[in-house]
């Protein structure tokens, strides 16, 4: 009986550690900084698309929310739009002649003229804005649960959800949301972590570690947290940033901290 005891001991310790080393089976890949352009400290960024050369951001907090467009060339302010002092920016989306705003608590996302900026119409969402995306013909927002939600861009009506999950947990606080080569990138609230989602299943393949990406010596009391993915469609660059940041940041993404070389996990800036 003795034996049999220790046995079965073994076996569980074997177990517990396989479930151990199993655990976030996902990559986690590191980065390094190529460039980065200076943005606004003032700005509380929500939400961020690079589309004709041009980067649309989204921006928070009460009486202080805009929407604004600025020259990637030369960072360049080219418009502005103040929002109703009621209402708290969110994420934002660029698809064909529309821009896509998201609020936080009014349940609520506004759509502008491309060309001019100007209020087209709103409509209501189910739930808090977070973040929004778009696949080429679907909105894609997040309300701050586990969940993604489509809508039609056409009709603006609901299609379906998502369940986002991680080693068969549910993954919540998805913040600002970027379409990206077929996945949906998605800020963690409150971390240093972006993960990589597969549209179709809701899982977890990749994430992204950016630790250390903003300087010590670039922080302030205010400084907030991470927030903001963009992809230039012209060369295919990520750019990343925070909000009250100073820059945005041009990263590329290096491979998983695992099998990264030494020089690579120090994430060159």
């Amino acid at each position: 009986m003795k034996s049999n005891r220790f046995l079965l001991l073994a076996l569980a310790c074997v177990a517990a550690s396989f479930i151990i080393s199993s655990a976030h089976a996902q990559p986690t890949h590191g980065y390094k900084v190529i460039g980065s352009m200076e943005q606004p400290r003032e700005n509380f960024v929500q939400g961020l698309q690079i589309v004709d050369d041009h980067l649309y951001v989204s921006t928070g907090q009460y009486g202080q929310s805009q929407l604004l467009r600025y020259r990637m060339s030369d960072g360049a302010l080219q418009d502005g739009k103040q929002l109703d002092a009621k209402l708290f920016g969110e994420g934002l989306t660029v698809l064909n002649d529309r821009i896509y705003q998201l609020t936080w608590k009014s349940r609520i996302a506004l759509v502008y003229n491309k060309e001019d900026m100007k209020g087209y119409k709103w409509f209501r969402i189910a739930g808090e804005g977070w973040g929004i995306t778009n696949n080429g013909k679907d909105l894609i927002y997040s309300d701050g649960s586990h969940r993604l939600y489509f809508l039609s861009a056409g009709t603006l009506k609901f299609l379906h959800s998502i369940e986002v999950t991680e080693d068969g947990k549910k993954i919540d606080k998805l913040n600002e949301l970027e379409w990206i080569e077929g996945k949906i990138w998605a800020n963690i609230w409150t971390s240093d972590r972006i993960v990589i989602i597969d549209p179709q299943t809701g899982h977890i393949t990749a994430s992204i570690d950016l630790s250390g990406l903003l300087p010590d010596n670039e922080r302030r009391t205010d400084t907030n947290v991470l927030n903001g993915i963009a992809q230039n469609p012209a060369d295919g660059s990520i750019w990343v940033t925070g909000k009250y940041w100073p820059k945005l940041f041009q990263i590329e993404v290096v491979p998983p901290l695992a099998t990264a070389t030494p020089k690579e996990q120090k994430y060159e800036q």
